[in-house]
């Protein structure tokens, strides 16, 4: 059973994500992240990954079992206002977040950003596993949100514009979850300066725009605007503007990056702290 904590209007957040040894992705992200805005960050890794700015160098498992222990340990002593989930890699581990999701966390507003496709293109999750996020996670969720190559694998469309990305916003709609974030930074708009998201509703579509930035430091951004969305849902606040401030500490930890690493380097998480 969830604790009531005194101090809840800070924001508990739990993050079920995978660990980034280079920091810039992953449980790493999502801490800091949440932590830069003022809110508690608890965490339930699914797999730890030795890796940097240049790849994923090794991978190890945690079992499906202790997943589930440290999210229900979790819950029923801390609490949550929201839980984030990022990649849950493979079947088994889908199977015994979801299981407790529904033993611990009923009702806690869950964020899910659907980590399907790594950097280079490649998909990360088998059909199966794919069929069991659309059927079993996404329908919980509180807030979805994929990028372009992650929204056409789950809508099963090509997303070429603007207008397509709506459409395929709707398609994730239709699976039950109460919002979806489109993220356009992947989409080609070779012609334009501006980034659009779409934050789609059953109340309809709001736009997002902003100016794209030409940086190779944006490693973690879906991870980080992902724990800054739910951040601002534990706080208390209404979907589309924690939508707007998530994207707002995104793209000012983009401008500041430390500049880090010779490949896609990570983001400036501590901008919110006074120096």
């Amino acid at each position: 059973m969830q604790q009531t904590s005194k101090n809840s209007a800070v924001g508990r957040v739990l993050i079920i994500a995978g660990s980034d040894s280079g920091g810039g992705a992953g449980i790493q992200a999502d801490i800091k992240t949440v932590t830069a805005l003022g809110g508690f960050a608890a965490s339930a890794i699914t797999a730890l990954t030795a890796q940097n700015t240049n790849g994923v160098h090794g991978i190890f498992e945690v079992p499906p079992a202790f997943v589930s222990q440290q999210i229900d340990v979790v819950l029923d002593d801390i609490g949550a206002d929201a839980i984030k989930t990022g990649m849950l890699h493979r079947t088994d581990v889908l199977d015994a977040v979801i299981a407790s999701l529904e033993r611990s966390g009923p009702g806690i507003p869950l964020v899910v950003d659907p980590v399907m496709v790594a950097k280079g293109g490649a998909s990360l999750l088998d059909e199966d596993t794919r069929s069991v996020v659309r059927q079993r996670l996404i329908p919980r969720a509180a807030v979805l949100t994929p990028n372009i190559p992650e929204a056409e694998i789950l809508a099963e469309m090509t997303i070429a514009d603007e207008e397509a990305m709506a459409a395929a916003g709707r398609k994730l709609l239709a699976m039950g979850p109460k919002a979806v974030l489109m993220k356009g930074g992947h989409l080609d708009q070779s012609n334009s300066d501006q980034v659009v998201d779409l934050l789609l509703t059953s109340d309809g579509v709001k736009r997002f725009t902003s100016t794209r930035i030409d940086s190779r430091h944006t490693h973690g951004t879906g991870c980080t605007l992902a724990s800054a969305l739910a951040c601002g849902l534990a706080q208390g606040m209404a979907v589309e503007a924690a939508v707007e401030r998530a994207r707002g500490y995104v793209l000012e930890a983009i401008l500041t990056a430390p500049g880090l690493g010779s490949g896609h380097g990570p983001l400036n998480h501590g901008h919110t702290v006074a120096r």
